[in-house]
């Protein structure tokens, strides 16, 4: 059974349509396929054997006829919402608003054909009542649940004016224009008086557009008056203020260059809908309007109107017409004019190019579902089980941005209805298939007394009991599945053994690695449940020492931590010991998987002193021990995660290092110190050298141009130090007359 559903503006009424399943989907493995299969891995992660019938899409169960829609109501009137559903009886429908079900009684009531009646839409601004919101209904049988499309329901309103018009003055023979706005549910129709009668709207030269604007071209001195804007819908009608049209003399003949008074706005509407771009351009001579795309597009004439003097409207809009529009406004026999852009965005809401398919699989069987969904913008695709949000995990997988549902090792918990919603800014699309499980005595039973036991460091010896005689007479073979522990399904091979074959030899393993294991039985019509899961690890070796580190969290809590192995299946857990090393018999033991990597231990002694242990094991034996010693003394204050050692000896020994160490860096920096002023002396002093005065040009001639400066004035040579000083060199002052050359 698949049923499906379309976005706001596509139509109400929905179907359902059954089909069997993707071509490239297997369907039957017989006996001699299997025998071939024997001691060979499968490329395919999933073997799957199903009944010939079990390929033909079952009938339908339980779908939607007609689902809610997008509604505005008004207060104080009834409100029904549409939703019919068929399928197997009893069937029974319920409705939610905002996630939340709706209560049923003097107010709201569930009709016989599922139709939800609220028979006095209010909104009770006091207490933030209100009846608008997303409603869902959803049906139920004895196969599953089915969650219909939202549908929003808002309440009629018109609020006040968003901006009011303007009073202008326009020269005789130029263009006036006027505008208004409100935010009105639904749309409100905007029209307009002059002088508190309505504006006639048989003179061409005035143009009414619906968003609220008003243009007049070639304006008259008759032209001339009090305007203002008439707002109306279901909720109410208002007026705005008053705003004054001055005609003054005629004008100017002399050239003005086209100018655009008001270009078009970018606009963002759905398939279907009606979008008009505005665009008045004054000047002298007046200016011609065209319109062009920008990428060079045609704009096309199926559905396309000029308003007025240059607004284009296109009805029934596409996604083609979606792009940037340019108005020109051209100055008649020359190349003089003015552009203005605008941006048209046209939306569509889901619809389908895949749907799921209903199917019927065996019990330990797999199942996929494939869901593919076009839009504007691109929607987004969820799952639904029985009407709840489908969480990928265990043998529940979701693929390739959630198209596809895989459904492996297929258990009673996984017969359901399965729903995939498409979403996008523009609506939203559901579609919906069940999976069935076929159940009958002639499956076999899940294989019973799985062993293993590791060969060697690259295989594993698997044994199990032989089942009893009726039960071997319909098996066709069994199917042993194998992955490093840690790995997730996906990475999981499987061989296919022989019937009557009740051991098996798994080769080219990893050395020192852990693998789960579990087999299945197969018949023509299916495969068993899985056995138990046993696990084994072949030779060659135990993990090795794991790193750890522990911060202490409080004077009688700490916190260890470790780093797990990089490859899945190395090891199979990790083994924690801690004693108190004033008190042993305060310790204690815990052991965790291979996925574990972190533990508190709280309840110690105050401010006491504990030995950490950890080790990593596998089937082969426990790895090297890793010890640390933790002291409580400073509740807070990580340890520092170092070997065990004599703090006491420790302290004297390295305090000497430390003075050491710190004897030979002075005694090296003193001696380049040393070097480095020898060095400046030689460069700098000359031997009974004293400047007490300012140096001449002479001097500064004899220092090749130039001079520090500043220096020290008595700068010695003798045998004592130089005094240090800094010196910044820059280009003497040449004197006027003097050659550098």
């Amino acid at each position: 059974m698949t049923s499906r559903g379309r976005g706001p503006g596509l139509g109400g009424l929905r179907g359902f349509i059954s089909a069997p399943p993707e071509p490239d989907e297997p369907c039957v493995v017989g006996a001699e396929q299997l025998q071939q299969l024997h001691c060979h891995h499968l490329p395919h992660p999933h073997l799957h054997l199903h009944r010939l019938a079990d390929c033909v899409g079952g009938a339908s169960e339980l779908a939607f006829l007609k689902e809610p829609s997008d509604v505005i109501a008004v207060r104080d009137r009834p409100l029904l919402l549409d939703c019919q559903v068929e399928g197997e009886g009893p069937i029974t429908v319920t409705w939610r608003r905002n996630g939340v079900a709706v209560e049923t009684g003097a107010r709201a009531a569930v009709l016989g054909n599922g139709t939800l009646l609220i028979r006095n839409v209010s909104k009770r601004r006091e207490r933030s009542e209100t009846d608008a919101g997303e409603y869902e209904c959803a049906a139920q049988n004895r196969y599953g649940m089915l969650i219909s499309r939202k549908a929003r329901v808002l309440l009629a309103s018109l609020p006040k004016f968003l901006s009011h018009p303007q009073s202008v003055a326009v020269g005789e023979g130029g263009v006036a224009r006027l505008t208004c706005q409100v935010n009105g549910i639904p749309e409100a129709n905007i029209t307009w008086e002059k002088d508190r009668r309505p504006l006639s709207t048989e003179d061409p030269r005035y143009t009414l557009l619906p968003n609220g604007v008003l243009q007049i071209t070639a304006v008259r001195q008759t032209d001339g008056g009090s305007f203002r804007c008439v707002a109306s819908n279901i909720a109410n009608t208002r007026f705005s203020h008053e705003a004054q049209l001055t005609v003054t003399g005629a004008g100017s003949r002399t050239y003005r260059e086209p100018v655009i008074l008001s270009g078009p706005q970018n606009l963002t509407i759905n398939v279907h809908q009606t979008a008009i771009l505005e665009c008045i351009a004054t000047g002298n001579p007046r200016p011609i309007v065209s319109w062009s795309r920008l990428d060079g597009r045609s704009i096309g004439v199926e559905g396309i109107q000029v308003l007025g003097t240059g607004n284009l409207m296109i009805s029934d809009a596409t996604l083609q017409h979606s792009g940037i529009y340019v108005c020109s406004a051209n100055r008649p026999g020359s190349r003089s004019r003015r552009t203005a852009l605008g941006r048209l965005v046209v939306q569509a809401p889901p619809d389908f190019v895949q749907w799921p398919q209903s199917v019927s699989r065996p019990p330990g069987g797999s199942a996929v579902f494939s869901c593919m969904a076009s839009g504007v913008p691109e929607p987004h695709l969820i799952w639904l089980k029985n009407g709840k949000l489908l969480t990928p995990g265990g043998n529940v997988k979701l693929t390739n941005g959630n198209t596809t549902l895989a459904i492996t090792r297929i258990a009673p918990d996984d017969e359901a209805i399965y729903q995939c919603i498409a979403e996008n800014s523009a609506g939203t699309n559901q579609a919906s298939a069940r999976l069935a499980i076929s159940q009958g005595p002639e499956l076999p039973e899940a294989p019973a007394g799985l062993r293993a036991t590791p060969l060697s460091a690259s295989s594993l010896q698997l044994t199990w009991d032989q089942p009893s005689e009726p039960g071997t007479q319909t098996i066709i073979g069994y199917v042993l599945h194998i992955r490093r522990l840690g790995e997730p399904d996906s990475a999981e091979l499987q061989e296919a053994v022989s019937k009557t074959t009740f051991s098996h030899q798994l080769d080219k393993l990893e050395p020192g690695t852990t693998y789960a294991v579990y087999l299945k039985a197969y018949s023509a019509l299916g495969g068993s449940q899985q056995s138990s899961t046993v696990t084994a690890t072949t030779k060659g070796g135990v993990p090795s020492s794991p790193s750890f580190f522990t911060r202490v969290l409080n004077q009688t809590a700490m916190q260890v931590s470790w780093e797990l192995p990089a490859k899945p299946g190395s090891l199979e857990g990790f083994r924690l010991e801690y004693r108190g090393v004033s008190n042993p018999e305060v310790q204690g033991r815990e052991t965790f998987p291979a996925h574990i990597n972190t533990h508190t231990i709280s309840h110690l002694e105050p401010a006491a002193v504990y030995e950490i242990q950890l080790v990593a094991f596998n089937g082969n034996g426990d790895g090297p021990t890793d010890r640390r010693l933790v002291s409580l003394a400073e509740g807070g204050a990580p340890d520092a995660a170092g070997p065990s050692c004599d703090c006491e000896r420790s302290d004297g020994s390295t305090s000497a290092l430390l003075v050491g160490v710190h004897s030979g860096v002075a005694c090296v920096l003193c001696c380049l110190l040393l070097l480095l002023l020898g060095y400046r002396r030689s460069l700098f002093c000359r031997k009974d050298a004293s400047w007490e005065t300012p140096p001449t040009s002479s001097d500064v001639r004899g220092l090749k141009g130039h001079a520090p400066e500043s220096l020290e004035l008595s700068q010695r040579c003798g045998p004592g130090p130089p005094p240090v000083t800094v010196a910044v060199e820059r280009d003497w002052p040449v004197q006027p007359g003097t050659s550098t050359g």
